[in-house]
């Protein structure tokens, strides 16, 4: 399982996290010709190498220009002028994303991102939602670090994201609203049910646009952890602190090989199927559906074209899962389809004996699964995101990969 790690050290900042996800891997052109799609103008990114106490990484500065708040679009008609960027509230926000040519999952995650953020400024202000006027993080640099976290974890295409606990810092930092203590209200708002930490140092380690991209993409913060790290990256922050004022990215896998393999025994069991069936949703969701269900627990999630009633085409949403899962299942499809119910029944199933090796090759070490009956290897089948990050690497096709490991596992 392929996994984004935030490791938090010294907290979080938009541009922050633009140089870590640059630094491990995110092609600088990639983002601008995506970012391009905002149709906002006045604005430049600086990409740039810099360190840390003594540890090196990505520095990403987005520099405003006299303009920077004058908006380009097509729509253009239908936005007020923003030279002011404390006029701007959710509505203003999402319009701009809505309006943009960016792909519908990046839309959705920059919108999740701002939305965290009205909520926690609603809370803070005592006002409601959409009346809500964003400061900071109104200005176009804020949107190009929120959009720009959504356009890279798009791209990253992974299973799931997760992340240590979060250093806030500690003292007094200047905003729009005056002086005010560190961590900022806005940001302990975001951050609430979170584990984090406070006081490395006395200056604001964690903004709200950090806390943001946190609290709308992770879904498990924890220390202590067992991976297999495959990529790292480092953002560069602002200040030379104390700490070393770094945001540690890294690419991993959980580590379920003990020594070369792991051997799963042949068994019976059983567990739960939830299903719902729906004629009447936006098919472009169900691609982010899926990704939820997978990353609170489903085993197996798959769709079926089906006629419903007076010949409606649908689809049946069908989830496999273990029984300690499926309020979390129910949860996902309640909230994010537009089905009014759902049933569930108990399945039986038998799974072979499972051995996952590591088998050296003339691409490196491979992680190779191999299936036995009744104590006889009866078949074995190359790990596909492997094969796929040698193919992407290498430049060649998947295809190729397979034929040409084919006669060495």
């Amino acid at each position: 399982m392929k996994i984004l790690y935030y490791d938090c050290l010294s907290g979080i900042s938009g541009d922050m996290n633009l140089g870590a996800l640059l630094d491990l891997g995110i092609d600088k052109e990639y983002l601008i010709k995506e970012l391009c799609k905002l149709n906002l103008n006045g604005y430049d990114i600086k990409v740039s190498r810099d360190s840390r106490k003594g540890i090196e990484g990505t520095k990403v500065d987005v520099i405003l220009q006299d303009d920077a708040e004058d908006i380009v679009s097509e729509h253009s008609h239908n936005h007020e002028s923003h030279n002011n960027h404390d006029h701007r509230n959710l509505k203003d926000i999402k319009e701009i994303i809505d309006s943009s040519k960016l792909s519908s999952k990046v839309k959705e995650l920059s919108i999740k991102m701002f939305l965290k953020i009205a909520e926690a400024e609603a809370k803070v202000h005592g006002k409601p939602l959409y009346e809500v006027h964003f400061h900071e993080v109104g200005a176009v640099d804020s949107i190009v670090d929120i959009v720009g976290a959504a356009i890279c974890i798009s791209h990253l295409n992974v299973h799931k994201i997760m992340s240590s606990s979060v250093e806030l810092g500690g003292g007094f930092v200047k905003c729009a609203h005056g002086i005010i203590p560190v961590p900022a209200p806005a940001t302990v708002e975001i951050l609430k049910g979170i584990p984090v930490k406070l006081g490395a140092v006395p200056f604001e380690t964690t903004t709200p646009t950090g806390a943001a991209i946190l609290a709308a993409n992770v879904c498990e913060f924890k220390d202590n952890n067992n991976f297999i790290v495959n990529k790292i990256g480092y953002g560069i922050g602002n200040r030379d602190t104390e700490i070393p004022n770094v945001l540690r990215v890294m690419l991993v896998e959980e580590n379920n090989l003990s020594n070369a393999f792991k051997v799963e025994k042949e068994e019976e069991v059983f567990q739960e199927i939830i299903e719902c069936n729906i004629d009447d949703m936006n098919p472009e969701l169900y691609e982010y559906i899926i990704d939820k269900l997978f990353i609170e627990g489903a085993l197996d999630v798959y769709l079926t074209p089906i006629i419903m009633k007076k010949g409606r085409p649908g689809i049946k949403i069908s989830i496999l899962s273990k029984e300690d899962k499926l309020e979390k299942m129910k949860e996902v499809l309640f909230k994010e389809t537009t089905t009014l119910g759902v049933r569930g029944f108990k399945v039986y199933k038998t799974m072979l004996e499972r051995k996952f090796a590591k088998v050296n090759t003339s691409y490196g070490d491979i992680t190779v699964k191999e299936a036995y009956y009744k104590g006889k290897k009866i078949k074995s089948k190359l790990e596909y995101e492997e094969c796929k990050k040698i193919a992407d690497n290498m430049g060649i096709s998947v295809r190729e990969v397979y034929e040409n490991l084919k006669n060495e596992i």
